[in-house]
């Protein structure tokens, strides 16, 4: 590697790390820090990179990266089940924006051509900003959030017809038309080799490549067609990232989506981050200061027509003024694509440099604002809320087609599918229990799919997998896996990501119990013990002792066994029993803050049994705890509530007891 590439790239990540590590203090988003420490590196402030163009073609890898895991966890099924707001408020949120940037730049004295491209650089939204900024504050699965992502995987797809327009908005000549026939043709043939790729061609390459069972034979793999698609792409006039994203949605389509996105996000993560890194260094702050006026209008009216737009499409599906609000300022900035699309532009001779130059400094601007947006989308809308609007505005006019399939609730995740997990898998079938497999033997998910199992290809323990398989509202977690590493990342991983979840954890020696305990796990059954309980019972029954007094002789060992770990558990245990005993049934605890309204009052005076529907089991107090206080109990200051209701009515509690918990 060039020694000057290195001290570069060194440069970056050490100036990310200071800038960062101080927007995490002054809690500023970090992405706004990423596009500081361009800004501040770059060219146009301190120069502290020398090789600004080498470092631009690094982050145009990070890009790529970024727009393949986007298609990796692109859907078509999911997209197909809110086919509405995708394809109908796409493309009312794309046509009206498009159409708002062409008047905006005919007003401005642009021609024809140049607000056609206007208007496409204006309708496209950043999908690697907003998807990012909504991760950050957990609501990519939201409603809003999962909205968002669908519109801007739509906007991603119409790129594709944008870039074959633009030797015809250039007005070449009819050896040009006859070129956009064969670009037109190229396409085509692109979208057929997507298709069958999809269809059968990768599927069949990754089920030969897992049955080997090699994790680094995988992620080659998913590399080699990552860069095959976007080769492809690249060599007939495309966009890399655009092959990029087709590569990612090829790959969707199979079982082995989850397992190798959870392998290509570590890779995401550093290169993404440096592509934001390297957009702040396109900003020119001397062009900034210079035209200060000009480009903070543009940029303020940017942002106004994109969120107003993108409000009234979401409102015209009937969503709620606070989803409308949330997928309004989430697609309120200019995105990566437009980049792409404007450096086509200026090569067709569509835009000036100086023209170039006022968008690359609007789009940085407004790209930075997201996460503010974002951040501030909730406090708007309770604001909004609170005004005396009509019911068909605050609720929503129709019902949301997204709302009645967002996936399983209070079911039971099986990791691993080997004996003890087939077993597990049946009882639950017997009790009418829904759950999901996660198993790595691609022979036996195709087997078992084809059954009609819901199974998952994938390593249990990444984050990506559970999260597919819906472990922030499962009840029940049973790592079945022989592995002993891997169930101890299973079980700390998943304890990471719900705290309420009951892990049940299966190992083979009595050694593993107590580390497993420490991780989290809620119960260990260790298969050397159980072996030797079901062997000393068995001889029992040689010597015909009774049944009765055998089954006390197994309760007093597996309790000798077990009892001396509970204290890894603690009082976590019993609140996770209660649950899970209990169906439809939620139990939780909220903090009584200092400052708080309700502190000083009793439980009669508060009455959250009439008003919510909840019951309160206990009030912890220090070190002390209050078993099912009467009405006549004070609530303090410290004090931790322990309620029971049904979810909703915890939902509702909640949102009550933050409103008279806000500090005065």
């Amino acid at each position: 590697m060039h020694a000057t590439l290195l001290s570069d790239i060194l440069i970056i990540f050490a100036l990310s790390v200071a800038v960062v590590f101080i927007c995490e203090r002054l809690h500023v988003p970090s992405l706004v820090g990423f596009f500081l420490t361009g800004i501040v590196a770059g060219p146009h402030a301190l120069g502290l990179v020398s090789d600004v163009a080498r470092v631009e073609s690094i982050s145009e890898v990070g890009i790529v990266a970024l727009l393949f895991t986007v298609g990796l966890s692109f859907s078509l099924e999911h997209a197909l089940r809110v086919k509405r707001t995708v394809l109908v408020g796409g493309t009312i949120q794309i046509v009206a924006t498009g159409a708002a940037g062409y008047l905006a730049a005919r007003a401005l004295g642009q021609p024809p051509p140049v607000a056609v491209l206007a208007g496409f650089l204006l309708s496209l939204s950043s999908t690697a900003i907003a998807i990012k900024s909504l991760q950050d504050r957990a609501e990519a699965d939201s409603l809003h959030g999962r909205i968002v992502i669908g519109i801007l995987v739509f906007q991603d797809i119409i790129t594709v017809p944008m870039l074959f327009s633009l030797p015809l908005l250039a007005e070449a000549t009819a050896q040009s038309a006859g070129s956009l026939l064969t670009m037109a043709a190229q396409g085509l043939g692109v979208i057929a080799i997507v298709i069958v790729s999809a269809r059968w061609v990768v599927p069949y390459v990754l089920y030969q490549i897992a049955r080997t069972r090699s994790g680094e034979l995988f992620l080659f793999a998913v590399v080699v067609i990552c860069l095959a698609i976007t080769w492809l792409t690249y060599s007939i006039g495309l966009a890399p990232a655009l092959g990029a994203f087709l590569a990612g949605i090829i790959i969707s389509e199979s079982e082995y989506s989850q397992q190798a996105l959870g392998d290509v996000i570590p890779f995401r993560v550093i290169f993404s981050n440096l592509f934001f890194v390297s957009v702040g260094m396109l900003l020119d702050i001397g062009f900034l200061f210079d035209h200060a006026i000009a480009v903070a209008a543009m940029a303020c009216g940017s942002i106004i027509i994109k969120v107003l737009l993108a409000g009234a499409a979401t409102a015209l599906l009937g969503y709620s003024l606070r989803t409308t609000i949330g997928v309004a300022l989430g697609l309120g900035q200019i995105g990566e694509f437009s980049f792409i699309l404007a450096a086509s532009g200026l090569q067709f001779g569509l835009l000036e440099p100086s023209g170039y130059q006022y968008f690359l400094t609007v789009s940085v601007i407004t790209m930075a604002a997201t996460p503010f947006l974002i951040q501030a989308a909730p406090h708007i809308a309770d604001h909004l809320l609170r005004l005396p609007l009509p019911k068909r505005v605050r609720a929503g006019s129709f019902a949301r087609e997204d709302d009645g399939n967002a996936g399983l609730t209070d079911h039971l995740i099986i990791i691993g599918y080997g004996v003890n997990g087939r077993n597990v898998a049946s009882a639950a079938a017997e009790a009418l229990i829904p759950y999901v497999i996660i198993e790595m033997n691609p022979e036996t998910v195709r087997r078992e799919r084809a059954n009609g199992e819901s199974i998952l290809f994938g390593d249990g323990s990444q984050r990506v997998v559970l999260e597919h398989a819906g472990i922030m509202t499962a009840r029940v977690l049973v790592a079945a896996t022989p592995d002993v590493t891997s169930t101890r990342r299973i079980v700390e991983t998943a304890r990471r990501m719900n705290p309420s979840l009951y892990i049940i954890a299966r190992t083979r020696f009595v050694t593993e119990v107590a580390p497993l305990y420490k991780l989290g796990a809620d119960e260990v059954i260790p298969e050397e013990f159980e072996t030797s309980v079901e062997i000393f019972s068995r001889v029992l029954r040689k010597y015909l002792i009774p049944r009765e007094q055998i089954e006390n002789f197994i309760r007093t060992i597996r309790a000798g066994g077990y009892d001396m770990f509970r204290s890894f558990s603690g009082d976590f245990t019993a609140l996770s029993e209660i649950q899970t005993s209990l169906r439809d049934v939620e139990v939780s605890t909220f903090p009584v803050d200092e400052g708080c309204r309700m502190a000083g009052q009793t439980l009669a005076e508060l009455g959250l049994r009439s008003r919510t529907g909840i019951t309160i089991l206990g009030i912890r107090r220090g070190d002390k705890t209050i078993p099912n206080p009467g009405g006549e109990e004070t609530i303090h200051a410290g004090d931790v509530l322990l309620v029971m209701g049904p979810p909703d009515a915890v939902a509702s509690v909640s949102d009550l007891l933050k409103s008279e918990c806000a500090i005065l």
